[in-house]
């Protein structure tokens, strides 16, 4: 349980994980469970889990301690809501899990909520889960679930494998032979006295789960895992319109679009995920720098790297929401393998990272890539590539999953040393021998913020066993000490004192000239903004956003060149301050929090997808949610620049 003694507590812990305060008083000041408490609930349920303290207002990031005059009240006042199902649809909390404190004399009532698991989420209110009754954290918010993403929950809670339903209209006719004939070899290889060689084609893939027969309908026929494992590119878009396969081979340490190989759906290859799994590992793998092993005095060509790599590239196939709109995509760089899946993780990432709790979205998939020697079905795979990259003491695998710009978990597998020798020798020549002196969390944190420039409370977190709450201490004292300087409040970023802050320069390049029309009509109209000298070497995503080395995420700069399919997901978000001139303020700031998720948006762009003013929304809004905490700055030396950037602050806790 969460021990809060003082209002010093309260602060670190806002920083280690979710926390809202609540009045609690009530109309006869004795009292009551706030009504705002429910949709707080339901979020974090939804979400990672956080803590309500009733009792406690914050005002101006300040926390003034009302207290409880009747905490007992408001106690059953909770758990009768709690077991009330017209009410909200699950009960997460005991006794233990709802603790009464003293804080300045009052009493306070601290309610630590747990993630809901896949079977409990949805947790929403009244007993219709949609329109608007299902809630999920996003920008310190309690932000009200689109149906179709409700809809989402409810296949993941009733659905324990997403991949063994029988596919109508399907059949052998749509996979690839020879796709399939290469899998049958490799089994073979692996066991020659299988009795599943001697059957034909069709017993064997129901053997392995790629064709079944329901018993109770009677219906038999090619299952959603025999398609996507043996398929042909155009049956499986068939099916899974959004399915879509990208490796990409980078050829320098940046987050660029540039590629010097990739694999994509061309129609040059089958497109499906066993030739995907075959063809990528061999480049993954190719020219991997690992000292070889021996075994036995013969050399061993598998090491923990190059398991590591075959268990990422596995787990990022069987774990994927092949209905969801992101794609399946592995990237290769000098410094670093990076993988994506569409779709949330199953489970926390804290139990992924542990291991033992195997809860696969593609059951019947991962049972065929073990039939073939790859993956164990024993919840070991991120350990085993946890143990890969700590063979080589490289920097700690970072996995993290985020629902915006699109449902998406993420793997990043870095060949960097956690302390390199240069790294360490400048961080003693800069601090001196009080460098040696320090805890060993501490010289992680400093090492981190050397090596990839800053570190804040989540990526500490996945590299130490320590409480979240003394890695805020931790951080906080690296401060005070001027060790480490901040940007922000909660999920603040943590960088080394000094270190150069990007300019809208740096990042854009020379400043836009302003061409101004030659009537003067519409010279009343926006200035047309071209750049005076086109930066030709620019690098974009694959969505058209601006990669700079400057900033950690990617920035949107210019709707013009965004993908289609990013426009249309930020002219949905934006859609109703779009097109109309008066809505409620708070809808805007959740438009404008949506839209920064994930990316930086310049000013510019921002009022053009929500059509209004630059100055007005800067004014009115933008330096508002800055003052909150709720926006960060791209550039925080020039906060009312024209090419000022925003991002949501939930987009640098990852």
């Amino acid at each position: 349980m969460i021990d809060i003694q003082s209002l010093d507590d309260l602060a670190l812990l806002r920083e280690s994980v979710d926390l809202e305060c609540k009045l609690a008083v009530g109309r006869d000041g004795q009292g009551a469970l706030p009504v705002d408490f429910w949709p707080t609930y339901s979020a974090f349920a939804n979400t990672q889990g956080g803590v309500v303290v009733l009792g406690v207002r914050e005002k101006q990031h300040r926390f003034v301690v009302e207290g409880i005059a009747d905490d007992a009240k408001v106690r059953k006042e909770l758990f009768n809501g709690l077991n009330n199902r017209e009410k909200v649809s699950a009960n997460l909390l005991t006794d233990a899990s709802v603790q009464e404190r003293i804080l300045d004399g009052h009493t306070i009532l601290v309610v630590d909520i747990p993630r809901a698991t896949r079977k409990q989420r949805p947790v929403h209110l009244t007993t219709n889960p949609f329109a608007g009754h299902t809630y999920r954290r996003l920008n310190d918010g309690d932000r009200p679930l689109p149906d179709d993403e409700v809809k989402r929950m409810l296949a993941e809670q009733v659905e324990d494998s997403r991949d063994d339903r029988i596919l109508r209209g399907y059949g052998i006719e749509d996979l690839s032979i020879d796709t399939f004939r290469a899998y049958r070899q490799v089994f073979a290889n692996r066991d020659p006295g299988h009795p599943w060689n001697a059957h034909d084609d069709q017993e064997f893939l129901r053997q392995i789960g790629g064709w079944r027969r329901d018993r109770e309908t009677g219906e038999s026929g090619l299952t959603l895992a025999g398609l996507l494992m043996f398929g042909q590119m155009v049956a499986i878009q068939e099916e899974l319109p959004n399915y879509m396969l990208d490796y990409q081979e980078r050829p320098e340490a940046k987050t660029e679009k540039r590629w010097i190989d990739r694999l994509t759906l061309d129609g040059k290859w089958s497109g499906n995920l066993y030739d995907f799994y075959r063809k990528v590992y061999l480049k993954l793998t190719a020219d991997l720098k690992v000292p070889f092993q021996l075994e036995k005095g013969e050399r061993k060509e598998d090491t923990p790297v190059h398991e590591a790599l075959r268990e990422a590239l596995a787990n990022v196939i069987v774990h994927a929401d092949y209905s969801d709109r992101a794609s399946v995509l592995v990237v290769k760089r000098p410094d670093m393998f990076g993988f994506r899946n569409p779709g949330l993780m199953r489970i926390p990432v804290e139990v992924a990272l542990q291991g033992g709790e195997p809860d696969c979205r593609n059951r019947t998939l991962h049972k065929m890539f073990r039939f073939v020697g790859v993956g164990e079905q024993a919840g070991t795979g991120i350990p085993k590539i946890l143990h890969g990259w700590q063979s080589q003491h490289w920097s700690p695998p970072k996995l993290y999953d985020t629902p915006e710009p699109y449902n998406q978990t993420l793997l990043e597998l870095r060949m960097i040393d956690l302390f390199p020798e240069q790294v360490m020798a400048g961080l003693r020549l800069r601090f001196g021998p009080g460098f040696d002196g320090l805890a060993y969390v501490e010289r992680v944190a400093l090492a981190l913020a050397a090596s990839e420039g800053t570190v804040n409370h989540a990526r500490l977190r996945a590299v130490t066993t320590e409480h979240p709450v003394d890695l805020s201490k931790t951080l906080q004292h690296l401060t005070q000490a001027g060790m480490l300087e901040s940007t922000g409040g909660r999920g603040a970023i943590y960088h080394l004192p000094g270190e150069p802050i990007p300019t809208p320069d740096d990042v854009f390049g020379p400043p836009a000239r302003i061409s101004v029309p030659s009537s003067p009509n519409l010279a009343r109209s926006s200035p047309n903004l071209t750049p005076s000298s086109p930066n030709l070497s620019e690098a974009r995503d694959e969505n058209g956003c601006l990669l700079s080395d400057q900033l950690t995420l990617p920035v949107i700069d210019d709707l013009a060149k965004l993908s289609p399919r990013l426009r249309a997901v930020l002219d949905e978000i934006a859609g109703v301050p779009r097109s109309k001139k008066k809505v409620d303020r708070e809808v805007l700031i959740e438009v404008v929090l949506r839209l920064c998720t994930g990316r930086f948006v310049t000013l510019r762009c921002l009022a053009e997808l929500v059509n209004r003013k630059p100055a007005t929304l800067r004014d009115q809004y933008l330096s508002k949610l800055v003052r909150e905490r709720k926006l960060e700055l791209a550039f925080p030396t020039t906060p009312n620049h024209e090419r000022q950037a925003y991002c949501s602050k939930v987009s640098l806790q990852g």
